[in-house]
C-alpha cells in the first residue's frame, strides 16, 4: 500500500516538472496535459514496450492516468505557486527517481532480462519521460548536457541487479538502490555537481 502511494507521488511529481516545462514554453492547457502525462509516463510506457508488455501498464491502471492528468490541470492554473516550492519539488523528484528506477530494473529481472539489460531499461524508466518532454519541447533532454541525474539512475540499476544476482531479499535489494539513487541525486544538488563536458569548444 505504501508503495503504491509512493509511487503515485512520484508520478505526480514528474507530472508537475513536466507541467511547468510546458507552461513555460506557452503551450495551452492541452498541450500541458500532454507534457504532464509524457513526463510522469513516459519511461514506464518504454520500459513495457521494450518488455514487449502490452498494452503498457501506465494505460491499463486509470489511477496513473488520472494522477498524472489532474497533476497537469493544478499546474496549469496555480504555476505561480507550484514554482515557489521548487526545492520540495527536487526531493520528491529524487525519490520518484529512485522508485521508478528500481521498480524498473526488478520488472526487468522478473521477465528475464538479462542483468546488463535490465540495468539499461531500469534507468530508461526513470529518464525516459523527461528525455521525451525535452525533445516535444525541441530541446537536448537536460540529462544528456548537465547534472548527475542518469548516473545516479544507471548506479542504482546496477545495484538491484547485483543484489538479485547474489540473491538478497528484493524488498531490501530495491530499498538500498533507491537510498543510493536518492543519495547522489541530493548530493549532486547540493553541490552542484555536473557531468563532465569536453574541453576547448569555445573556439
Amino acid at each position: 500500500m505504501l508503495l503504491n502511494v509512493l509511487e503515485l507521488l512520484g508520478i505526480a511529481v514528474f507530472a508537475a516538472s513536466g507541467a511547468l516545462a510546458a507552461v513555460r514554453a506557452k503551450l495551452d492547457v492541452f498541450g500541458v496535459v500532454i507534457l504532464a502525462l509524457t513526463t510522469a509516463l513516459g519511461g514506464g510506457i518504454i520500459r513495457d514496450v521494450l518488455l514487449g508488455v502490452h498494452p503498457p501498464t501506465s494505460l491499463r491502471s486509470w489511477p496513473y492516468l488520472l494522477v498524472a492528468g489532474v497533476t497537469g490541470i493544478v499546474v496549469f492554473w496555480f504555476h505561480p505557486h507550484v514554482a515557489k516550492l521548487r526545492r520540495s519539488v527536487l526531493l520528491l523528484d529524487a525519490v520518484g527517481l529512485g522508485l521508478f528506477v528500481t521498480g524498473g530494473t526488478t520488472t526487468a529481472l522478473a521477465l528475464g532480462a538479462p542483468p546488463y539489460a535490465a540495468c539499461l531499461i531500469g534507468m530508461t524508466t526513470g529518464i525516459g519521460g523527461g528525455a521525451v518532454r525535452d525533445l516535444l519541447l525541441r530541446e537536448i533532454p537536460l540529462v544528456l548536457r548537465r547534472e548527475i541525474y542518469a548516473v545516479a539512475a544507471l548506479a542504482g540499476a546496477v545495484v538491484v541487479a547485483l543484489g538479485e544476482w547474489a540473491g538478497l531479499p528484493k524488498g531490501l535489494v530495491a530499498l538500498t538502490g533507491a537510498s543510493m539513487i536518492i543519495a547522489i541525486r541530493l548530493v549532486a544538488l547540493w553541490r552542484k555537481w555536473n557531468a563532465p563536458v569536453a574541453r576547448g569548444l569555445d573556439g
